[in-house]
């Protein structure tokens, strides 16, 4: 069994109860799209491998998180997991996104390649787009 489900079920019990919409929870994840260009042209394999890092790393952080056992829960029903890639121009931007959401207190993972200490990801836990949609909103969909 999953840590911290139980007060998920509760919550979705009762907004079943009421007749409330469960909220639709979205994992968003910012990958440095400048990688992926010269002078570092790394391959597609190699961004798609960061972005997956972030991502489980910030899941696993914040798996006690009602918001992330939710979304966890979705597993079970294939398809119902929301992701949205966007993309940073460079490093600098990527680190400046993870200073504004530290000062907002929004949960995320900066993710670091070793052994080079490259900042290449910022993966947020799952959220409710309402909550951060401000912070994203300058980003566009990874190309």
């Amino acid at each position: 069994m999953l840590r911290g489900v139980g007060p998920v079920f509760r919550v979705v019990r009762k907004m079943a109860a009421s007749g409330a919409e469960p909220q639709v929870l979205v994992q968003y994840l910012v990958l440095r799209k400048d990688l992926s260009q010269a002078p570092f042209s790394w391959p597609a394999g190699a961004l798609v491998a960061q972005a997956c890092h972030a991502a489980t790393a910030a899941l696993h952080t914040h798996r006690d998180h009602p918001h992330t056992a939710a979304y966890l829960q979705e597993l079970g029903q294939l398809g119902r997991m929301r992701k949205v890639v966007l993309e940073a121009p460079d490093e600098t931007t990527l680190k400046e996104l993870a200073e504004t959401l530290q000062q907002k207190n929004i949960d995320h993972m900066l993710w670091l390649e070793q052994p080079e200490n490259i900042a290449t990801c910022i993966a947020l836990r799952p959220y409710p787009k309402e909550e951060v949609g401000q912070y994203l909103k300058k980003f566009q969909l990874f190309k």
